[in-house]
């Protein structure tokens, strides 16, 4: 009988104990909330409804809020809220919520589109999570993550590799969150919309504008990086100028590379080569942007010949304007970077409330044939520095003119 009062006393006590786990459990259940930690940082989201918070700094590892952060408009715009939720069910009616992956901060043009991609969005009543992984795809892509599992409407990226940022896509897609394309088309995945400036025609007005100054010659081709789908779309554009002038001799192109990561300091290094190779006897250079050129130019003046040989770049940086009107550079190519933020931000805002907007271009990535907007690029240099750039703002006339160097 002991025997059996003692079993009866072990079932009695685990009982206690499994009804104590479950007590515990359905506390804990009760306690949980929806605040994750973004990649090193709270995942904070900038909008007109939120504070600018977030820890500032260079963007890597970390969401980019409150710093630069424009004055919201006190209520004019209500917020846009998402007809459908998130792929979380969430709530019908908070706020759009858009990410936006970014490359890089490293380049004066970027912060500018962060900053005016921002302001465009805020404006549309939404709200804006922006990363940088600056060059470092594995951070990037776990930056990407990181804003789909928050609960992003929709995701905005500028690839670093064109390649490698197609497995965002397919993580976006298999969470419900659509995918735009920005200024760099990622390569083999199915990109919902492509929104960019007509790259192959940036090229195409760099060579027009050096042929009418250089028509025969020896040319050297300083391109971007190789990763970059730009870079190729760029010097497409140079060579359907130049191929007709290689071809019957008029010019020969005695210097063609790649320039890792973009960087001023390896195209230096490249255009140090191309004058060594040929003794300095080099009739003009294009540069497949205002970086590379800056690179380029720095080679020239280690060698006296800064101002003598024609150098084409692009994205109308101040220090490429500087350049311009102090007879360094010869031109660049603009591409109004407020109105493609704007055109990305509405149409970004329109595809997170679920409609799909028209696209009268396509462009074949590797997989399929991407529905694209692109906007038109202008040629800039001396003659129409002031009714482009410093017309609109992009850059002030006292900047441009004020620490121009000398001309030579």
């Amino acid at each position: 009988m002991a025997g059996g009062e003692r079993s009866l006393q072990r079932i009695g006590e685990r009982l206690r104990a499994i009804g104590l786990v479950l007590l515990l459990l359905l506390v804990m259940a009760g306690c949980e909330g929806g605040s994750g930690d973004g990649v090193n940082g709270d995942n904070e989201v900038s909008g007109v409804n939120g504070d600018n918070e977030g820890d500032g700094g260079n963007g890597v590892g970390g969401p980019l809020h409150g710093e630069g952060a424009l004055p919201q408009d006190g209520g004019a715009h209500s917020p846009a809220a998402s007809p459908q939720g998130n792929s979380h069910g969430e709530d019908l009616e908070r706020p759009i919520k858009i990410g936006f992956s970014m490359d890089t901060l490293l380049e004066e043009r970027w912060a500018k589109d962060r900053e005016l991609f921002r302001q465009s969005v805020e404006a549309l009543g939404a709200e804006v999570e922006i990363y940088a992984s600056n060059g470092d795809d594995a951070l990037q892509i776990m930056q990407a993550e990181t804003m789909i599992s928050g609960g992003i409407d929709l995701l905005v990226i500028v690839p670093h590799n064109a390649e490698a940022t197609a497995a965002i896509v397919k993580k976006a897609h298999s969470s419900g969150v659509k995918v735009i394309a920005y200024d760099r088309l990622v390569k083999n995945a199915e990109i919902d919309l492509y929104v960019s400036f007509d790259n192959v025609l940036v090229g195409e007005l760099q060579a027009q504008a050096i042929t009418k100054l250089v028509p025969r010659g020896k040319y050297v081709y300083i391109g971007g990086a190789e990763t970059d789908n730009n870079a190729h779309l760029f010097k497409e554009g140079v060579f359907n100028v130049l191929q007709p002038m290689i071809d019957s001799g008029e010019i020969k192109v005695v210097y063609d590379q790649w320039t890792k990561d973009w960087t001023p300091a390896n195209a230096k290094l490249n255009m140090e080569a191309a004058l060594k190779a040929n003794r300095n006897d080099i009739d003009a250079v294009i540069a497949a942007n205002d970086g590379t050129a800056s690179g380029v130019i720095a080679a020239l003046e280690a060698h006296g010949l800064a101002g003598s040989i024609p150098v084409a770049g692009q994205d109308a940086e101040l220090a490429a304007a500087q350049r311009i009107v102090g007879g360094t550079q010869t031109m660049t190519v603009y591409k109004p970077i407020h109105e493609l933020t704007l055109k990305a931000a509405e149409l970004a805002v329109m595809m997170a409330r679920g409609e799909m907007p028209a696209a009268d271009r396509k462009v074949n990535n590797g997989k399929i044939e991407v529905p694209s907007v692109l906007l038109a690029p202008i040629a800039v240099d001396k003659s129409n520095i002031d009714e482009t750039i410093i017309k609109d703002g992009f850059h002030t006339r006292q900047d441009v003119y004020r620490y121009a160097p000398p001309a030579r």
